[in-house]
This record gives structure tokens, sequence and C-alpha cells, in this order.
């Protein structure tokens, strides 16, 4: 059985959560390479809750410090693509100077390895994996609470994606093809290198349409333990959902990766539901066999871009990987037709500008 802390702090307190965290659990990093990864969606700063924040981040890299980890590198590998995008990320986020020295673009050395989802090759037979992680004595992951439009919620299962350099999350995003495909394809990424300690900033979260939203949600906790399954049970419970509901945790547990249940974990600290927590459009529905079909064939959600926020800046154009996005007197338009809903858009648009909505 797992367990699972859930400590309130904030962010100007949060260095004795870390340090609880860290005793309790014990990751081995004594003399050891660690990596620590942070979830670093796009470039955005730490108010936005789009990103780790840099005051977890630093608590943490203390803590290995006064730990004897002989080498930490941190490092992710964010959505947006191009020269610099991942150095500019983590410096707007505040995490080069939080990283006290350690910061490295791991998405420059990569290794490739077999690849398949659920034993099928024929989405894709092989991946390029940063090889930080691969090499890593101990694995850190720091997820951030928050929603999304796919996944439902971006947590320590999901924060795995970025151990993926380069423009591999786009094409898979594009090859997975439906939703539920897609989640199954986020597991077997998790599952080539599951980490050995997670903490996830619960400070300040992202509810309604994440991961790149508007719409934040004070929670005033971080939540640790050693096994991301656990712990993502944990985030939907806070998040008023059913973790069963999840393609994603579903798939996870069949696979032996962990257990999401009630039953099967224990608690360290109060598990509290939000009160009014706004989940994304559909809430896992779309993900469970039963009901898909019937549900795609009456509403699809599409992203659509506020004229009023749209810059016109392009990003969304240049990451789109079905190429379904152009700008049209100043603002973003999706080709319907050539829209898969992998909603990369809404993730990277640095204005905040794109949302989902019922086509």
């Amino acid at each position: 059985m797992h367990s699972v802390l859930i400590e309130p702090t904030d962010y100007q307190t949060c260095r004795a959560a870390v340090e609880k965290a860290f005793l309790l659990f014990k990751p081995d990093v004594r003399g050891k390479k660690v990596l620590v990864k942070p979830n670093v969606l796009r470039a955005a700063r730490p108010e936005e809750a789009v990103t780790t924040h840099p005051a977890v981040l630093r608590a943490v890299v203390e803590c290995l410090a006064d730990l004897g980890a002989a080498r930490i590198t941190v490092g992710d590998n964010p959505g947006v693509m191009g020269y610099g995008a991942n150095e500019a990320s983590f410096e707007r986020a505040g995490l080069i100077e939080a990283s006290l020295g350690h910061y490295e673009n791991i998405g420059l050395d990569a290794e490739e390895v077999p690849f398949s989802v659920l034993g099928d090759t024929s989405v894709i037979a092989t991946v390029s994996v940063s090889r930080a992680v691969l090499e890593a004595d101990c694995f850190i992951s720091l997820p951030k609470f928050k929603t999304h439009g796919l996944t439902v919620i971006t947590g320590a299962i999901k924060n795995s994606y970025g151990i993926l350099p380069g423009a591999q999350k786009a094409r898979l995003h594009k090859l997975s093809g439906s939703p539920r495909r897609f989640q199954e394809v986020v597991v077997d990424v998790f599952r080539l290198r599951p980490p050995d300690f997670i903490l996830v900033d619960a400070v300040l979260g992202m509810q309604g349409n994440g991961p790149a939203g508007v719409d934040l949600r004070w929670v005033g906790r971080v939540i640790a333990g050693d096994n991301a399954v656990a712990i993502d049970g944990v985030i939907c419970r806070m998040m008023g959902l059913d973790p069963a509901r999840l393609r994603m945790l579903a798939k996870a547990r069949e696979l032996g990766l962990g257990d999401y249940a009630d039953s099967a974990r224990a608690l360290i600290g109060k598990l509290t539901p939000l009160e009014g927590f706004r989940t994304p459009a559909l809430d896992g529905l779309h993900h469970q066999q039963a009901t898909r079909g019937f549900i795609e064939s009456r509403v699809a959600m599409r992203p659509k871009a506020d004229p009023a926020r749209c810059t016109a800046c392009g990003t969304c154009v240049a990451q789109c990987p079905a190429q379904a996005l152009s700008i049209a007197d100043g603002v973003a338009v999706v080709d319907k037709d050539k829209c898969i809903g992998c909603f990369c858009c809404q993730e990277m648009c640095p204005e905040k500008a794109i949302s989902l909505s019922a086509a």
C-alpha cells in the first residue's frame, strides 16, 4: 500500500512542507544523480499557475543539496518548440533562478527507445527520451495541480509526457486519433521511466479549461508520494472526480503501475474535496468506451480564439500538429475538418486567447 501526503502550505513557507515530504518518503539521493522535472508547459509567469512555482522547485533543490545528492539536474521539455524555447520557458517561469545553477536543456541529448501502445507498434515504434531521464539514479517529478482538456487532470502521470523532447509530443497527439487513445499513449510514455518521488505543486492550481487557462483556484497544499497513480487518485478526489472514469488512470491500474482506489492507499493529512471545483468539459465521460461514441457523434469540442485577446502572434499555427489553424483578419481561426481535438493550441497560446467550445 502506498502513502500520499497532503500538506497545507503556501509559497512563502513551502520549504517546511517539502522537507516533511522528503523525511517521510526518503528518496534515495545521497551520492546519486538526480533529475528534477518540473511542469514547464510553456513560457508563463509564476502567478499564471501554468508551471510549477519557483518557490517549490527551489525548496526541492535545496533539500537535495542538503541530503548529499552528487549531481542535480533540473530540466523539462516544454510543449512549445523552436530555437531557445526551452531556456526561454524556464526563464519566464522564474525556474532558472530557482534551479540554483542546476538547470539544463535536457532536450538537446536524447536516446531512442522502443515504444508501443499496449503492445501495438502501429502508432509509433520508437520514441526519443531525454538521456538525463534515462540515466538518472533518482527521478523526481514536480507536477502542477491543474485540469486538462484531454486527460481531465494534469498530475503525476501526465507530467511524464515531458520526458519526450522536440516535436514528438505533438506528433503523438496526432497519431493517437482519439482522446481515449491519447490517454493510453500518455500512460505508455509514463512507464518508460516512472518517477521515484513525486511532489505536486497544489498551492495555486487551475480549474476549468486547463492546462493553460485563466480560471485559477487556491488550494494551499503540496501533495507528495512515491506512486503516481495513487497521487493522481487523490488529485481526482480533491477535484470532485471519480478516478475510475479517467481512462489514463484505469489503464495505469490495469498495467500494475499503481492503484487509485481509496482502500489501496494510506493518507497522511486530510483529503478535502474542493467545493464547486470546475472540471473540463465532459470531465472524463468521453473516455469511457460505452459512452464515447454517443457523445462524440453529437458533441465535438473545438478551439476558438477570443478576438479581444488574440494578437495574431502565430504560436498556435506553428504548434498545431494537424495544420488546422491559420490567421485571418488578425485572429486565429480553426479548420474544423482538419482539427483533431488535441488542444495543443490552447496549451501553447501565450495570451490565453483560446478556449474550447462545442462545434
